[in-house]
Order: C-alpha cells, then sequence, then structure tokens
C-alpha cells in the first residue's frame, strides 16, 4: 500500500507545476497539513481516509463514553441499550441534519439542480446548524420513545455536542479550509489554494479562524456545559433546574461564540451576505431565539420532570 501510495503522489507532484511560495513565507507558517489520513489508490470509490471523517467518528465516541459516565454516575436514567439507541439517533440526526441542511443554507441553487450531490459527502460539506437541527429532531423521537420527554433528552444531548465540534474544527484546519481573514498577526498562517487536490496559489497569511473556533465552539462551550451538567442535584431530583434550560442554554452560547469567532472568519467563497452578515452569524441569530424559548418553555413548565422511562 505504501509504494503504491508514494507512487501516485510523487505522479502528481511531476504532473503539476510548483506554485512559488508568497514572500510572506520567510515569516509565516505554510500550511503543509494532509487532510488524508491514508491515500487509496486511483480507481477506488473513495480517495482515501480523511481526518475529518475520523473527527466525527472520535466525537461520537467521547458522547457515547460521556453517556455511559452519566449514568454510571446515576445522572441519567438510561439503560445500556437505551444509550446505545440514543446514540444511534444522533448519529443519524447529525450527519443527515448538517448534511443537508449544508445544502439548504449554502448550496441551495446547486442541491435543487441536482438533489444527487447530497450523497456526494467525499466532496466536504456539513453544517453546524444542520446538525444541531437534526440532533434536535432524534432527541424529540428519543424522547418520546423513552418517555423522558424531548426536553430532558436535549439537555442531556447539549453536554454531548462540543467535543465534536472541537475535534470538526480542528478537522478544518487540518484540510485547509474556512480559514480566516487577512492579518499580520505573528501566528497567521499561509494557506493553499487547491483545484482538484493540486496546489495552484497561496493565500496572503490569514487568521485561523478554524483553531479559535475549535477554543470557543468547542473547549470553552465543553466546559461550560460539562460545569452546568454535574452543579446541583441530578436532572428529575428535587431542586434540579427544570428540563430544557441546559438546551437553551447551550444554543444560546454556541451561537454567541460562533458570531465572535465569524468576526474572524473569511466568509465562504461564493456564498453571498445576508443583511451584510456571514452565513454562520445571520443563522446564528435564530440559535439565540430557539435558545431563548426552550429556556421560557422550561420555566413554564417547571416540575413536569418524573416522567418514568419505558
Amino acid at each position: 500500500m505504501i509504494p503504491v501510495v508514494a507512487t501516485l503522489l510523487s505522479t502528481l507532484a511531476d504532473a503539476a507545476p510548483a506554485v512559488p511560495l508568497p514572500p510572506e513565507a520567510a515569516q509565516y507558517w505554510v500550511h503543509d497539513l494532509d487532510p488524508f489520513l491514508v491515500h487509496f489508490p486511483a480507481g477506488w470509490f473513495l480517495p482515501g481516509i480523511r481526518w475529518y471523517g475520523l473527527a466525527y467518528i472520535a466525537g461520537f465516541l467521547i458522547a457515547t463514553w460521556l453517556l455511559h459516565l452519566y449514568a454510571k454516575k446515576g445522572r441519567v436514567p438510561l439503560t445500556a441499550d437505551a444509550r446505545s439507541t440514543l446514540m444511534t439517533y444522533m448519529i443519524l440526526g447529525v450527519l443527515v441534519g448538517g448534511r443537508l441542511g449544508y445544502c439548504l443554507l449554502y448550496r441551495k441553487d446547486e442541491f435543487f439542480a441536482n438533489p444527487l450531490t447530497f450523497f456526494r459527502v467525499w466532496e466536504g460539506g456539513m453544517s453546524s446548524h444542520g446538525g444541531f437541527i437534526g440532533g434536535l429532531l432524534a432527541a424529540w423521537w428519543f424522547g418520546r420513545q423513552s418517555g423522558l420527554g424531548f426536553l430532558r433528552i436535549a439537555d442531556i444531548v447539549a453536554t454531548l455536542c462540543p467535543a465534536g465540534l472541537f475535534l470538526g474544527r480542528l478537522a478544518n484546519f487540518v484540510n485547509g479550509e474556512l480559514w480566516g481573514k487577512a492579518t499580520t498577526v505573528p501566528w497567521a498562517v499561509i494557506f493553499p489554494i487547491k483545484e482538484n487536490g493540486i496546489i495552484v496559489a497561496y493565500t496572503s497569511p490569514r487568521h485561523p479562524s478554524q483553531l479559535y473556533e475549535a477554543f470557543l465552539e468547542g473547549l470553552v462551550l465543553l466546559a461550560l456545559m460539562q460545569w452546568r451538567w454535574w452543579s446541583g442535584p441530578a436532572p428529575g431530583q428535587p431542586g434540579s433546574r427544570p428540563a430544557g434550560q441546559l438546551a437553551g442554554e447551550f444554543l444560546i452560547i454556541y451561537a454567541l461564540l460562533r458570531m465572535l469567532g465569524e468576526i474572524f472568519r473569511e466568509p465562504d467563497e461564493g456564498i453571498s451576505l445576508i443583511l451584510g452578515l456571514s452565513r454562520g452569524t445571520f443563522y446564528s441569530i435564530f440559535m439565540i431565539v430557539a435558545g431563548l424559548v426552550f429556556i421560557i418553555v422550561a420555566r413554564k413548565f417547571q416540575g413536569n420532570l418524573r416522567a418514568t422511562p419505558r
């Protein structure tokens, strides 16, 4: 396998003319990370195993481990089978919602012209906002089946998401995509611009906004949600916070952190602004509204938390 990959890469390198590095390369780091862990030979259905896909797998594994820890500490009344079912629903909801959200929110014209582009996952393209909607629908469906209710399941799910967001943003950085605005800060990065996997040019020094978002949407949000989850009585016990409160807080905090990260991020090429705002910022406004609705509903129905799981 290794000789085949080496030969393929050597052939591509020989076929493509070398692109000179920009003058700033002497001062800033030039991104040269490979988005693939493994390259498959030419002619295979997939080009290889991407770090981006592995980030999703690792995110779901961490969520599964956290859910197991919650059950072990008596914070969720779910059996092993029920936890497995919830994670299955979440995986399907996040993947389908994320992909469909990307097609509808960022590539609507292309998607309506050819709906089969939904299945071209090897080309990349996932929407965190779409993933949240898919995850919430999965939580709603499982809440109905389990008897715990949507709001209580939504609280659980909200505490599991940030780890995946962190890994996903790191994968964005490895891919060299979604880079930030031009800057002269010492830690700026020069990213390669590729067509069909071949470098055709380089960007000016840019903010590594993917890392900013990994820190904000991933680590900061994970710490906050875990602190909120473990503080106070277990959900459903006397004195515990109302079901839906954590889900509302998650949506609001994520949206605010996302909007902060968008300040440094270059708007996606070919995707127009909405009311002068980037798509990420604009869609985050609706997440804030949704979060407020969750909190209002949670407090209105406080005390209705003692559903018995089936």
